[in-house]
């Protein structure tokens, strides 16, 4: 395990080195606290800092104060160590974020000990950061493909349908639906029918960009969100996803299968980014519909004037009745 050594003293801190590479570890050394906080900031740093009191550029309490200020990085276990001895001191440094604190010369084996505690504290804080982490995994993504659930997906597009707003950018959407998919359940069992989705799910990922959203919609749908995807591109990207899954047999169980998928595509662009996603869905979903009612494996893109149209109907038949002709022309 990586440990630093901060100490402006060279034979104190080569001692302390030598010391502690027989003990196993892989010992950074830094001589103030500016290259102390430097080597800590590296991805990859060390965990355990033996930080001595007094140095140049910051001191071991201000080094402390430093580390603690950033929350959002893997937690580093600190060891003051001064020849300071007083209450008073070892509460300063105690406040100023150390874990712990060690009287100079220090004995190397309850040296050894107190790291040993240290190491011990950071695999518990490892194992917490783990288990939330899965958690929040759990929450947004679903159990069988390990994609995004259909609400996390949503939110994601509301969020991109919102940043295209501001940046003034598309938005292309494409709504998936596995083929036959009752046919293979029934056929195959559903134990190969999950096997179809993990590996539909798969290539879906390996088929869109790595800032692309792809989520489980429901069932056998999948719904994939395009930042940035104008409609000149979207038929290009939607064809990659289709011949994604179409291009070679799924493997199951029972041997090897040919699975394919239906798609609706809707670009969303300009004024159509103040469409609400409700209506947006709705015309990917009727493109789906017809890519299924025209053959299946195939993509069907929804038309831009229907959208418009229907924004217009609602916006009309939210005017009073007795609204003057002029004034509706003019609404």
């Amino acid at each position: 395990m990586k440990i630093l050594v901060a100490d402006d003293d060279r034979i104190s801190r080569m001692l302390m080195e030598r010391m502690l590479q027989q003990s196993g570890y892989e010992v950074v050394t830094a001589e103030d606290g500016l290259q102390a906080a430097a080597e800590l900031e590296k991805p990859g740093g060390p965990r355990l800092a033996l930080l001595d009191w007094m140095m140049p550029g910051l001191d071991g309490p201000g080094l402390c104060r430093a580390i603690r200020s950033k929350q959002d990085d893997a937690y580093i276990y600190i060891m003051l160590l001064t020849s300071r001895e007083s209450s008073a001191d070892i509460v300063k440094g105690l406040e100023a974020g150390a874990d712990d604190y060690l009287t100079k010369p220090c004995n190397s084996a309850e040296l050894r000990a107190r790291l040993h505690t240290g190491r011990r504290i950071l695999q518990l804080e490892d194992k917490l950061v783990e288990a939330r982490e899965e958690m929040r995994f759990k929450a947004t993504h679903d159990p069988l493909t390990s994609l995004w659930d259909r609400g996390a997906i949503l939110s994601l597009l509301r969020s991109e349908l919102s940043r295209a707003r501001r940046e003034r950018s598309p938005v292309s959407i494409l709504l998936c639906d596995v083929d036959h998919f009752k046919k293979i359940n029934d056929v195959h069992g559903h134990h190969a029918g999950d096997l179809v989705l993990e590996e539909v799910a798969t290539r879906l990922m390996d088929a869109v960009r790595t800032h692309d959203a792809v989520g489980r919609y429901g069932g056998e749908e999948f719904l994939i969100v395009l930042g940035g995807c104008g409609h000149a591109h979207l038929q290009e990207r939607a064809e990659q996803v289709r011949k994604s899954i179409y291009s070679s047999p799924f493997t199951i169980d029972q041997g090897a299968i040919t699975v394919s998928l239906s798609l609706g595509a809707i670009t969303v662009d300009l004024w159509e980014k103040s469409a609400p996603i409700e209506l947006l869905l709705k015309q990917v979903d009727m493109a789906l519909y017809q890519a299924k009612a025209s053959g299946r494996n195939r993509v069907v893109y929804a038309e831009m004037a229907a959208v418009a149209a229907d924004n217009v109907r609602r916006e009309v038949s939210s005017l009073p009745v007795n609204l003057p002709l002029s004034r509706l022309i003019e609404a």
